[in-house]
């Protein structure tokens, strides 16, 4: 039995920690995913996002790697390509400058571009650990902006070509929390009584 069930790509979609070193995104296809990305949903249509694409080996990458923390430092050079997610805040009164509105927005853009990959065969893994001052100054990042996070992207390598500890994360059991714990009535922390039995919080890295 499947263990949720939700519409694809959003239900065989994990994030791996193993990729294929040697694997290569064509122009196209880095296009399609930005394109993917270009299409979600934004408030007022303001799209306050932006990507600097980083493939593996280019200057863009060689700025992000030496800022990678240790936990990402392994398996993160490995990916095929790497996206960088920057939210534009503006700089007048005309433009939101509240963070809530457009960090939503490029988190659901980031989104659609993580879908968009699993439906073209391949794999994405979002991540956070890293110096994001250090990449904004290398990248000469303007004002008003905001590095939120990285997205790497490639197919997945094999596990005998990484160290234990990455190999390892892609065995691991994933969880979620419980819907009731989620999804509230009137009053916080009151599961919503329309919830049905759902299937199991726990599964394989396969399903994470």
């Amino acid at each position: 039995m499947n263990p949720v069930e939700i519409a694809e790509p959003m239900h065989s979609r994990w994030s791996p920690s193993v990729f294929d070193d040697r694997h290569e995104l064509t122009d196209e296809e880095v296009t399609r995913l930005l394109e993917a990305a270009q299409w979600a949903p934004s408030s007022g249509n303001r799209q306050p996002w932006r990507y600097v694409v980083a493939p593996r080996g280019s200057a863009a990458h060689r700025v992000l790697v030496p800022h990678l923390r240790r936990g990402n430092a392994g398996w993160v050079p490995r990916a095929s390509v790497v996206f960088l997610s920057v939210v534009v805040l503006g700089t007048d009164g005309d433009e939101l400058k509240d963070l809530v509105i457009p960090v939503h927005d490029v988190g659901q853009a980031s989104a659609h571009l993580t879908l968009q990959a699993h439906a073209m065969g391949l794999r994405a893994h979002q991540f956070g650990g890293f110096d994001h001052d250090g990449v904004a100054a290398g990248l000469g990042l303007p004002d008003g902006t905001r590095i939120v996070a990285g997205i790497a992207v490639g197919v997945r390598g094999n596990p005998d070509d990484v160290p234990e500890r990455d190999a390892e994360r892609d065995h691991r059991v994933r969880e979620r929390r419980p819907l009731a714990e989620t999804a509230y009535d009137d009053q916080w922390g009151r599961p919503w009584p329309g919830l049905r039995p759902s299937g199991p919080t726990t599964a394989p890295a396969e399903r994470a």
